[in-house]
């Protein structure tokens, strides 16, 4: 079998590839291009090639593994049509994505914005409004994996963990969760409110002007997840009315956030560059994800145990 990598893990890890019998073909994401050494290939590794291929020369292809969580940037027609395995990094960045949460939580709650703004002009300033997240009540607009691992870091803090999901089913660190048919009333009792539910044109734009208007005044909005899920220029309009105690985005609707956005120039909001996954060990653990599917599929066992959406995205 032949796969194609669009990411050099290194010697080793793809020495580990090779010895489950596959031919390894390289070729650089920003600089890929159908040819005929890559247009037979049986699998494909990747992150976002697509706009630069024409997946429609892959007349071999059956499995397209993401080294992302989310797949929205993924040819789905094309993939539902030629009954392609497709299977995501679930999980793989969950970890650093958790803790990224809880920072920023604090961040906004311990007013850091205040301080290192201070110590930058060197003012000695005490500030007295500063709050707890204690008895808080934490909401998560999405009950997966970096939900899950988010959760699983606020339990030492004292708060209310709740969740909004399809049906309301019970997840694991979470003391209640809601079906997304009753929204206003979960939004409603949330203190701090973290977008961590997949892109989909069923979630494009959930969060409007409408949605924030059932939350809390002087909650916290935070978002992990993909920009266009909240309608950015609702949002501005609700931060400039003062709806927010704080906000903190790591994605955008458009990425790089141009300079022209009203976004950065805002006191109480905090912005990343869509670099919340970021860790020491996110190659370790994507790499794992690889391999393992990489194997499932060389040797045709478990195909559906994959990390993949074949039927139902």
């Amino acid at each position: 079998m032949k796969v194609l990598f669009t990411y050099n893990y290194g010697e080793e890890e793809m020495n580990k590839i090779k010895e489950l019998g596959y031919e390894i073909v390289y070729m650089n994401e920003k600089e890929i291009f159908n040819n005929e050494n890559i247009n037979d290939i049986d699998a494909l590794v990747c992150y976002n090639p697509f706009e630069k291929i024409d997946m429609e020369q892959f007349t071999k292809l059956k499995l397209i593994q993401l080294s992302s969580i989310g797949i929205d940037q993924a040819p789905i027609d094309y993939i539902k049509r030629n009954n392609i395995i497709l299977s995501n990094n679930r999980g793989g960045y969950s970890i650093p994505i958790g803790e990224w949460i809880i920072l920023k939580i604090l961040e906004i709650y311990k007013n850091s914005l205040y301080f290192y703004k201070n110590q930058d002009n060197k003012v000695w300033k005490i500030n007295t409004k500063l709050l707890e997240l204690y008895n808080k009540n934490v909401g998560f607009i999405g009950t997966g994996t970096i939900a899950i691992e988010a959760a699983k870091r606020l339990q030492g803090f004292g708060v209310n963990i709740q969740g909004l999901n399809t049906s309301g089913r019970d997840v694991e660190y979470f003391d209640k969760c809601f079906s997304i048919d009753d929204m206003d009333e979960f939004l409603s009792k949330c203190d701090v409110v973290i977008v961590s539910i997949p892109y989909t044109k069923k979630t494009h734009h959930l969060i409007d002007a409408k949605v924030i208007n059932k939350m809390k005044d002087n909650c916290v909005l935070i978002n992990i997840a993909r920009g266009s899920i909240i309608n950015e220029l609702d949002l501005v309009d609700e931060i400039k009315k003062g709806k927010f105690l704080g906000v903190a985005l790591d994605v955008f609707e458009q990425e790089p956030l141009s300079k022209e956005s009203p976004l950065w120039d805002l006191d109480n909001v905090i912005l990343t560059p869509h670099n919340c996954w970021i860790s020491e060990n996110r190659n370790n653990r994507r790499f794992e994800v690889i391999y393992e599917n990489l194997k499932r599929f060389k040797n045709d066992e478990e195909l559906m145990n994959l990390v993949n959406l074949k039927k139902g995205y």
